[in-house]
């Protein structure tokens, strides 16, 4: 009897590691067959021309975002079983004519590069000057008070910090004076602020990006614009030589009531658990000084080719596949929780949301906002990724757009390419079509495609049972 016990065991055991090398075998080879479509039949760098190149800079509420709302669906209408808008009102703000700087000094006047960041007012019709006070940071500039900042231009100069490895903790580490630089100087009085590019490479560009006035009434507000890297450590020379200096700052940017625009939705339906949802999507709105090819065309057009890439394989997914491009990411996130909120008034089930939003440099893997649980089950995935050199697979957040669906239970997570130069780019004239790889595009949308599949073909992890 024990004999026959063992001999059970043993069949048994055999067996089940017969079909996990056959399971093995099976997602290895869709993998393969994944990679080589994006790298041979990828729609993704077209889509990507036309969202740069026809359409440009897609700030919310601007005729190009609702010109790339309009083709984007019309797009992933040819792949998905169903494809909609989801109506959203989004603020509007706009640039208006090019701004103009420049400092005086010893009788010399020299210009600088800079930009309005967004949602920031207007200068005077003739612009302002006035005398610069430079900080690193917005506990240094509460120290000084308002004896010392009013009727002056605040000068946040804290630069990203370049040992960082993770360059998007170099960014977290300085954004703040960007975001709530204007807010607390005008608390003190100052006239206007200028704030350092976010940006690790010394350059011309002039890089903008949100800000906000916080609490403080309108009548306060005060202009807030972004000076380039260069420029700024000109000023911070400028400035150690003759602290009186006057600097002179004019744009013309304006806030307008919202608009209605939206978010386009596109799925392939399941079929046998099609009330399982996985998400994956990027944002179609950018800023204006370039065409938002990394930020975040190549989120959005990595992310329809996931159908794409599906129906060419004829992959039928067991659970429900939806890409969703948001809408107003940049200065709002209105998409990503108007999303959320119809995910929860119809009560839909999503187990996994994946975000491109950080370039369309080289995949390096991905970052997961989850539980011990369920990154074992995706640590159990890495073997898979390594002959495509994906290595990295970590907890440490997801993405802004489905950051709103961590309250659904869903594992959440964000396509990591690298970073090295991404922060080149962010939000300056040069994001632009020629910076963006074509091969490297294909590459993230196949990863992010892999991805999908394996929670697709398994679904969330369980708990054993007792």
């Amino acid at each position: 009897m024990n004999k026959l016990i063992a001999t059970s065991l043993l069949l048994i055991t055999s067996l089940a590691v017969i079909n996990a090398q056959s399971t093995l075998e099976r997602d290895a080879l869709m993998m393969r067959k994944i990679y080589d479509q994006n790298l041979t039949s990828s729609m993704s760098y077209e889509w990507l021309d036309h969202l740069s190149n026809q359409i440009g800079g897609r700030l919310s509420g601007s005729p190009q975002a609702q010109m790339a709302v309009d083709y984007t669906l019309k797009e992933l209408m040819k792949w998905a079983d169903t494809a909609y808008l989801q109506p959203v009102m989004v603020p509007r703000w706009t640039r208006g004519n090019p701004e103009i700087a420049y400092f005086e000094t010893n009788n010399h006047q020299k210009n600088v590069n800079v930009c309005a960041l967004g949602g920031s007012i207007a200068t005077p019709q003739k612009g302002l000057k006035a005398q610069v006070v430079e900080v690193t940071s917005l506990e240094e500039l509460e120290r000084l008070g308002e004896a010392v900042i009013k009727d002056k231009i605040v000068f946040y100069n804290r630069p990203m910090e370049p040992t960082k490895i993770q360059t998007f903790e170099a960014y977290g580490g300085c954004v703040d004076q960007r975001y709530s630089g204007a807010a607390v100087a005008a608390k003190y009085g100052a006239a206007a602020v200028i704030v350092r590019s976010m940006n690790l490479r010394m350059d011309d560009l002039p890089h903008t990006g949100a800000m906000s006035y916080g609490d403080l009434p309108v009548e306060e507000y005060i202009p807030a614009a972004a000076i380039s890297t260069n420029s700024a450590a000109s000023l911070s020379q400028a400035l150690r030589d003759d602290p009186t200096l006057q600097f002179y700052l004019y744009q013309d940017c304006k806030n307008h009531e919202e608009a209605l625009s939206y978010n386009v939705v596109a799925q392939i339906k399941g079929s046998q658990y099609p009330e399982e949802v996985i998400v994956v999507g990027g944002h179609l709105d950018s800023w204006d000084l370039g065409d938002g090819s990394h930020d975040d065309g190549a989120g959005v057009v990595q992310s329809m080719q996931i159908l794409h890439t599906f129906r060419e394989l004829d992959y039928t997914p067991k659970r429900t596949i939806r890409t969703v491009l948001f809408m107003n990411e940049e200065n709002g996130l209105r998409g990503a929780n108007a999303y959320a909120a119809s995910v929860d008034s119809d009560k839909e089930k999503h187990i996994f949301a994946l975000e491109s939003d950080a370039g369309g440099f080289s995949p390096r893997g991905f970052s997961f906002d989850t539980n011990q649980l369920q990154m074992q089950q995706v640590y159990s995935w890495q073997d898979l990724f390594k002959p495509y050199l994906i290595h990295y697979f970590e907890l440490g957040g997801s993405g802004a757009d489905v950051g709103p669906l961590k309250s659904t239970g869903a594992v959440l997570a964000g396509l990591r390419p690298d970073s090295q130069r991404y922060f080149d780019h962010h939000h300056a004239a040069n994001d632009t079509f020629d910076a963006v790889n074509k091969r490297e595009l294909e590459l993230g949308a196949a990863t992010m495609t892999s991805l999908i599949y394996l929670f697709d073909s398994y679904g969330l992890a369980t708990p054993l049972k007792n």
